[in-house]
Formats: structure tokens, sequence, C-alpha cells
């Protein structure tokens, strides 16, 4: 500052100068990537996942091609059938229903920081996939109680029997139909597919097989519900092939390798 002859002091202008930088914002989503505790955690959720994924995968084909076979050889429920075996089928899919579950509960927090909408569908679509299995254990127990209360009914008994019977094996048939045989497409194939795709947990080829299977399921599944082909056909059997590794190489992977490192494994996703 200069003193003027007069003794005035001059007109001082003050200059403010502003810094603008470009910035990135970021949402935290979880522990960051230095973080031990975190990522041992997410270790755990993969591994959980990838064993709840075989043991859907085990207890589904058990149930359907081994337990239930008696079911669809002739009137089971006024013979002399194998009611254990029908029990422990019945018993496979109520595990089914839990790990079913378990696998969209376990896997929501690490899938909601991709999309909390699209891992909420997830969950639902996985609870009304095990509601259609649980109305089938429901007529597969009442089939085993009916033939073991009205055993050795004769004549018109046995007909009406035989009818009521024939009518609880066509309902599990449809709960497969709807449930395995439809909504997985939706839930496994499609959501869980994209949201796996886009997140990369794990390798995008391996995802693909989720969004390529997801619709062939839903295809193949509307068509047997429209009766123009028949369930189990050729056509359905080959339309279940990507989803059938899909899941199968989605477990083994999660066991063995976890969740791949992406913006989901070390903390931060970038603002949308």
């Amino acid at each position: 500052m200069t003193t003027t002859s007069a003794g005035k002091l001059p007109d001082m202008t003050t200059i403010s100068t502003r810094k603008e930088s470009d910035m990135t914002t970021t949402t935290t989503t979880g522990p960051g990537p230095g973080t031990r505790g975190g990522m041992d955690a997410l270790r755990k959720t993969a591994l959980l996942t990838g064993v709840l994924f075989v043991i859907t995968y085990l207890t589904a084909i058990a149930a359907k091609f081994y337990f239930y076979a008696p079911l669809v050889e002739g009137d089971y429920i006024i013979g002399a059938g194998d009611d254990n075996r029908l029990l422990w089928g019945a018993l496979n899919e109520v595990v089914l229903v839990a790990a079913n579950i378990a696998t969209a509960v376990v896997l929501f927090p690490v899938l909601k920081r991709q999309s909390e909408a699209l891992a909420l569908g997830y969950v639902t679509a996985r609870i009304m996939e095990s509601v259609f299995i649980s109305v089938g254990v429901l007529s597969v127990l009442t089939i085993v109680t009916l033939r073991q209360d009205l055993a050795g009914a004769v004549g018109a008994d046995s007909t009406a029997l035989a009818t009521v019977g024939t009518a609880l094996v066509a309902l599990q048939s449809w709960t497969f139909n709807l449930g395995p045989g439809l909504v997985v497409g939706l839930g496994n194939g499609l959501i869980l597919g994209y949201l796996m795709y886009r997140s990369r947990l794990v390798p995008r080829g391996m995802a693909v097989l989720g969004l390529v299977g997801g619709p062939l399921i839903l295809l193949s599944g509307g068509a047997v519900l429209m009766g123009v082909i028949d369930a189990g056909s050729a056509w359905q059997l080959v339309s279940t092939i990507p989803e059938f590794f899909w899941e199968l190489i989605l477990g083994i992977y999660l066991i063995v390798k976890g969740f791949k490192r992406s913006p989901l494994t070390t903390g931060t996703v970038e603002a949308r």
C-alpha cells in the first residue's frame, strides 16, 4: 500500500481468484479396496452364494429326475408306491426352496450397488419361483397322504381316488413348468445375468450364458404354457442348456474364485 502526498489512501481494488476443477462424484458403497475386512466379507459372500447355487442345482435335479419319477409311471396313488422316495423328494425341494431364496438374499447387498431395483427384482423372482415349487411339494405330500389313508379302495372309490391323484400329479407338473420352467428365465437368466454382466463380478463371457439362457427359458416355457410344444420335449430340453451351464458354472466359479475385482468390490461406483 502507498500513501499519497495528500495523505489519502488510494482506491484499492480487491481481486479475488477462484479455482475451478472438474470433479467426479462417487458413491461409497462399502469398504474400500484396502480394507481387509471388507474384502474378506465379500469373499465369504461369494463362497456362500456359490455353495447355495450348487445346492439348488443338485436338489432340483434329484427331485425332478429321481425322487418324483414314480409319479409319472402310472396310477401311483392307488398302487403300492414307494412313499419314502417321494417324501425324500419333497424334503429335497424344501431345501431347494430355502436355498433359492437364500441365493437372492445373500447377493442382494452386493447387487444393489449396481441397481437396487433390479436386485430387488431378482429377490422377488426367486421368491415367486419358490412359491410354485412349494405348491408342488404340497401336491406330492397330499398324494402320499391320500394313498396311505385310502389304501385298498375298490370300485368307485378307487376310480375317484385315481382321478384325484391324476389331478394332483398334473398340478405338480405345472408348478414345475411355471417355476423352474419359466420364472427362472427371468430371475436367474435375464436379471442375474444382466447384473453380473454390468458389474463384472464374474467374467462377462460367463454372464452371457444367463443373458442367452434367460430368453430361451422364457420362450420355451411360454410355448409349453400355450400348448405349442410339450413339456419335457426336445425343444424345451435344448433351450435349457445355456441356463443349465450358467447356474452350474456360476456356482463353481464363486466357490473357487469369488467375485472379480470391480468397482463394486473396491467400494465406489461412479454416479450416473
